[in-house]
């Protein structure tokens, strides 16, 4: 059923003097002002003169997120609406074959919307579009099937939300479990863009733990989940785990003389990840992170995706198009970051290396609060490895800054 046919469904059950109800309204606004520059490669093989990719190397964008909350009570039935619009202005250069072009976009649209009524103390129903997103990992997060990347290597990225209508039954704090049907054009989900959910999730006095069991039509289902555990004020170990296919998956075969092909859907893989988090006395804390990729290449099956990709700009556009999430199989990753609990700056830096073919990402975050509403950010992030490894192969180093205003 479509979101909005739900959104029919529930409204038509809800009692007639909903029409007289006394909402409760709540705003608050953030803009947010970034400009960023780019350093491509100019030897890139997946994105040759930048033809393939048309990546910016400079941008200037205005933002405003705005978060309204409508709340109300009728006949019993607690009702509430939440809206994230987002307004965007964006412009950009870019260098493309050899020649600069100048974009523009503007626009808006809701990165998540929900209207949630609680049918009784432990039960609700809800439909909209919501960030499904769940999972302690860091770098990447296997059991979240539709936000693998998570977006926590830059805390000032915005997700978006997946389309869908979700039950939840909650019978005390510490379990939760929901179905969820997601309905949405495939723009933010991809290939689970229709797809039935379930997730249970049961926490411990030092413990927190989830289960997530996913069908899509016409594909193997998808199966993972999370763990995290609080040995002591100052250790957390945790992990994650998914098993499933790849729809429209890209097979670089060993041998380089053999052509790339796409399969409909690849065979059942596993991706898992083991992390351990440890806070120092001031407050800050490091995390090591290690994850392990079923979907990606062998060692010989990552030097021919290269030389293949090489060989023309079609077999560069199918590689670049195409490719796993993460092309290889072994990845460590590193966060060393400040005090959250802290009421000054932020900041965190991380650093990436793919472990199959040696290339690195180094990246930092810096968030200063200038008084309570305005703050200035930045991040950074410098590649190394060369344009046959994967860190370094579309872009060599990057830094956007940006000021946020929180109103009111």
């Amino acid at each position: 059923m479509k979101p909005a046919a739900a959104a029919g469904l529930l409204c038509l059950a809800l009692p007639a003097q909903a029409e007289d109800a006394a909402w409760r309204t709540a705003w608050d606004i953030a803009l947010h002002a970034t400009a960023a520059g780019t350093q491509l490669p100019s030897d890139s093989v997946l994105n040759p003169e930048n033809a393939i990719a048309r990546l910016a190397d400079r941008a200037q964008g205005l933002e405003a997120r705005l978060n309204l909350r409508l709340e109300t009570e009728t006949a019993g039935l607690p009702l509430r609406l939440t809206l994230r619009p987002i307004l965007r202005a964006q412009r950009e250069l870019a260098e493309i074959s050899g020649t600069r072009s100048r974009r523009s976009s503007d626009n808006a649209y809701l990165g998540q919307w929900q209207l949630r009524a609680a049918l009784g103390e432990a039960v609700s129903l809800s439909f909209g579009r919501e960030v499904m997103n769940w999972g302690p990992a860091q770098f990447r997060s296997p059991s979240s099937l539709f936000y693998f990347d998570n977006g926590r290597a830059n805390p000032s990225r915005e997700l978006t939300g997946v389309d869908g209508i979700k039950l939840a039954w909650t019978p005390n704090p510490a379990t939760n479990l929901s179905l969820a049907r997601v309905q949405d054009d495939g723009n933010a989900t991809g290939a689970w863009h229709q797809t039935w959910l379930m997730k249970a999730e049961q926490r411990g006095d030092d413990w927190t733990g989830g289960l997530i069991l996913a069908q899509a039509s016409d594909r193997e289902a998808f199966v993972g989940g999370f763990l995290q555990w609080t040995l002591d004020e100052a250790w957390l170990l945790y992990g994650e785990a998914a098993s499933a296919s790849r729809a429209d998956a890209l097979v670089s075969p060993a041998d380089a003389t053999l052509p790339f092909h796409v399969q409909a859907e690849s065979a059942r893989r596993d991706i898992a990840l083991l992390g351990a988090m440890r806070t120092l006395e001031n407050g800050q804390s490091l995390s090591l992170e290690y994850l392990r990729n079923g979907h990606g290449y062998r060692d010989a099956e990552l030097d021919a995706y290269f030389e293949r990709a090489g060989a023309s700009p079609a077999a560069a556009a199918l590689a670049l198009a195409r490719k796993p999430p993460l092309l290889g199989r072994n990845y460590l990753h590193l966060v060393w970051q400040s005090n959250q609990l802290d009421d000054g700056a932020y900041w965190r830096a991380m650093w990436s290396r793919n472990l199959d073919d040696s290339s690195n990402e180094w990246a930092a975050y810096y968030d200063l609060p200038i008084n309570a509403r305005l703050s200035l950010y930045a991040l950074g992030v410098v590649t190394d490895g060369g344009t046959r490894r994967e860190f370094a192969a579309l872009v060599e180093h990057s830094l956007m800054l940006g000021m946020r205003l929180a109103l009111p």
